[in-house]
């Protein structure tokens, strides 16, 4: 019942931040086409509703170069693409406390295999993040980038001295990804049958 209330919020929070970003980003396009004034009641609106967020928008991507009329864009986008990722995390958490809370109640050998079963999750999802960042230039320095290396180092340095990459393509994630899927494939049901 708690879950069931705990998403409610959650849904209602990130509609309510999608509304929001709408209503800045509409009022600004509006403006940008010339089909209402600037000064337009519902222009101002806008820009009064979404100051307090498109202001330090503005300011980063004048910072990093970028137009800063697309701020309210961005907005928009960092709504809707965040609110689904906060979204999904809310109820991959929901799911990882029941299962954590049934593991528990099943007794000390079902919470050993959860917990390895974990380990392998959370460094498939180290893989999957490093590939993703990969990809946008994200900096292997910064902290959270620091963090995941060292989990996935010591998997994927040994296959790329093995593998070698396919021209600009470095397929070490994806074959560290499927020995993931497959000693998890093997160990978890051995360990399953081992402690039951």
């Amino acid at each position: 019942m708690i879950a069931y209330y705990l998403e409610l919020a959650a849904r209602v929070l990130v509609f309510g931040g999608f509304v929001l970003a709408s209503v800045v980003a509409s009022a600004h396009w509006l403006v940008a086409t010339r089909r209402i004034t600037p000064f337009h009641a519902y222009a101002r609106f806008g820009r009064q509703l979404g100051a307090p967020f498109v202001k330090p928008l503005e300011q980063r991507l004048l910072r990093s170069g970028g137009n800063p009329g697309s701020a309210p864009y961005f907005l928009f986008w960092a709504a809707l693409l965040g609110g689904l990722a906060f979204l999904a995390l809310v109820q991959w958490l929901i799911g990882f406390v029941y299962t954590t809370l049934f593991a528990a109640s099943a007794g000390p050998g079902s919470l050993i295999v959860f917990a390895v079963d974990l380990v392998f999750r959370v460094l498939q999802f180290a893989i999957f993040v490093r590939v993703i960042a990969s990809w946008f230039a994200v900096s292997p320095y910064s902290r959270p980038m620091r963090i995941i290396h060292g989990m996935t180092d010591w998997l994927l340095e040994p296959l790329r001295r093995i593998i070698p990459p396919l021209g600009m393509i470095d397929v070490s994630p994806i074959v560290a990804y499927f020995m993931l899927m497959l000693a998890q494939g093997f160990v978890v049901p051995a360990l399953q049958r081992a402690l039951s």
